[in-house]
């Protein structure tokens, strides 16, 4: 039979809708405590634990199909076209935040300090960035000062690129077929990934403490806090697949030839480094950076 003929169907699964689920509520919570709903706690706890039970699950089936030889050639393809697409749709996410940041600080504060508008709405208002007075403070209050390039954001930096060094040996270990090498380079991916979530955790509570640079400080503070973190939840996402990734390869899953499942987490860690790329010149450096005005 022709392996076209041998291509797996996959049953129904009811994944899908439970995820949908538990993302529905983690947003409903997040959505009550920007409001500062307390029971918005509650919400986000409980959609959290759904999405890590569906993941689990979910994983779980694909990692049993794929071990009992049900992924053929054709089925590997489909998961890398889909890993693709999905990739994919995380760029236009990304860009479009990228370009709320570029909306704001090349068309809209230039053109509210400019003209009429800045004549009769705020004649006070002056175009910089970052926006630290706001051009109506009665509504917004400015943080004190902007989160710099230095140090915390070039220490993540640094901590991103060597990570994805790091990875890089472990796919060379992975297809070396030296087991070592592999799960010594994810070892320290994952310390590293740890190491950024925890700098950037570091530096929200400086940002708040601080800085006074929070959510409600205007534009500035929400495309801060809009890229960064929904980046950090991204690397959050992607160290816990390196782990998942991790103990799999210590129980010997992968091989030379078949190994997508590191593959795909290994695109996904890339993508994450190639836009922090984007964030630490175009969200710290351009701005905070020593030629900054």
């Amino acid at each position: 039979m022709k392996e076209a003929d041998q291509y797996y169907v996959p049953e129904g699964s009811a994944w899908p809708i439970k995820t949908s689920i538990g993302l529905a509520l983690m947003f409903i919570g997040i959505a009550n405590l920007l409001h500062d709903n307390t029971f918005g706690h509650y919400f986000f706890l409980l959609g959290s634990l759904m999405i890590a039970w569906t993941m689990y699950g979910w994983f779980s089936d694909v990692v049993k199909e794929s071990l009992t030889g049900l992924h053929n050639a054709q089925m590997d393809k489909s998961y890398r076209w889909g890993m693709i697409w999905f990739i994919f749709s995380e760029v236009m996410f990304f860009g479009a935040f990228f370009g709320a940041l570029f909306y704001a600080t090349q068309l809209a504060i230039p053109w509210l300090s400019s003209g009429e508008t800045h004549q009769q709405i705020w004649p006070n208002f002056q175009q910089h960035w970052p926006l630290l007075n706001n051009p109506d403070p009665k509504l917004f209050t400015g943080p004190k000062h902007p989160m710099g390039w230095w140090p915390l954001p070039f220490i993540n930096t640094a901590l991103l690129l060597t990570s994805g060094a790091t990875l890089t040996w472990a796919h060379w270990g992975l297809l070396k077929n030296k087991r070592g090498h592999l799960t010594l380079g994810l070892f320290l991916t994952i310390a590293l990934g740890i190491a950024f979530i925890a700098c950037q955790a570091i530096e929200y509570v400086e940002a708040y403490e601080d800085l006074h640079l929070t959510l409600a400080s205007g534009i500035y503070g929400s495309t801060f806090f809009m890229l960064t973190g929904f980046h950090g939840a991204h690397v959050t996402i992607g160290t816990i697949m390196l782990i998942i990734i991790f103990l799999r390869s210590r129980k010997g899953h992968f091989s030379p030839k078949h190994h997508f499942g590191f593959e795909a987490v290994a695109w996904y860690w890339h993508f994450v480094d190639f836009v922090w790329l984007g964030l630490f010149v175009f969200v710290y450096l351009i701005p905070t950076g020593p030629w900054a005005s």
